[in-house]
């Protein structure tokens, strides 16, 4: 595993920072046709479900719904972590768990005609289970609907509810393994950055335990192929880049995206860089050198993007 990286980089309070400069030409994302968008807009609104392409505002859901995909948000829409780059809405979720989301989501997906589904959480470490069995209630409710849809998920780290850390890892264990035991076709997790700013990102998850989580979805379930994201920009270096890939197939990770870091807003951490696609391309091609067996690099690339094609 890599070493931090000391830094002299002046950490700025980032609700106090602006981007450094405006968005560069090649930032420019595929709206897709506008009618395709507001039918899944208006779906997903009429049904009171959450997506996380709405939510995070991602530049390519225009895209990927007239592609047939789309990313649902389980749990509601109120995250009990709180990172700095993310748009969802962080607090103290409702009490109660909303018994009937799955059956909308399945609902959903036969009206849309969807063929690939991505589902995603919230962090619920307010849940027992820390929502494992949303996904797994959600994926049996979409194969009553079509037994053919395939399924991708894309969890939290399932981490928390026990100080004694053998307590901690059997229950992500026991977790992982109820959303695994439903066959997913993809099992993916987001590193979303290098280790050196993990606490300043990721804001409740280490690189460590999300290493560890990909490094247990091989042994419960080798035949699912797994997955993790990075987005950069956010003050990386180069060979942390490299690194942080390397340490991604030292856990036997098969697949990886990795896109330009956008702030959702002011009240977000800053982009500090924007690489270029000359970049990604050169970064994507490491991560297949490494003996990644799809990665996805560029720009407007998010973890869910294209993720079909499996």
């Amino acid at each position: 595993m890599s070493t931090p990286i000391p830094t002299n980089r002046r950490q700025t309070p980032y609700t106090k920072s602006l981007p450094k400069e405006r968005l560069p030409e090649w930032i420019k994302s595929s709206l897709g046709k506008v009618s395709q968008i507001e039918n899944v807009q208006s779906l997903v609104k009429k049904n009171r479900l959450h997506t996380i392409c709405e939510e995070a505002r991602c530049p390519n859901r225009g895209e990927c719904y007239a592609a047939g995909t789309a990313t649902f948000l389980l749990g509601g829409s109120i995250c009990t972590r709180s990172c700095a780059f993310c748009q969802v809405e962080k607090g103290k979720p409702p009490e109660t768990v909303d018994m009937l989301e799955a059956n909308r989501i399945a609902d959903a997906v036969h009206q849309l005609g969807l063929r690939y589904v991505v589902i995603t959480s919230v962090a619920r470490d307010d849940l027992p289970d820390h929502g494992a069995s949303l996904f797994k209630d959600t994926m049996r409710a979409i194969r009553r609907v079509n037994s053919n849809i395939a399924i991708e998920v894309l969890t939290p780290d399932f981490w928390g509810g026990y100080s004694n850390i053998k307590e901690a890892l059997k229950a992500q264990r026991e977790r992982l393994s109820l959303v695994l035991a439903s066959q997913p076709v993809c099992f993916n997790h987001n590193l979303e950055t290098v280790e050196r700013l993990q606490r300043e990102v990721r804001r409740g998850a280490t690189y460590e335990r999300s290493l560890g989580l990909l490094k247990m979805s091989r042994e419960i379930a080798p035949s699912i192929p797994s997955k993790s994201g990075l987005m950069l920009g956010l003050g990386e270096r180069r060979e942390e880049i490299i690194q942080t890939l390397k340490d991604l197939r030292s856990v036997n990770c098969q697949q990886v995206t990795l896109g330009q870091y956008l702030r959702p807003s002011l009240a977000h951490l800053p982009v500090q860089h924007y690489w270029t696609p000359k970049d990604f391309k050169e970064f994507g091609d490491i991560a297949s050198e490494l003996g990644f067996k799809k990665v996805n690099s560029g720009p407007l690339i998010r973890s869910s993007y294209h993720a079909e094609e499996n």
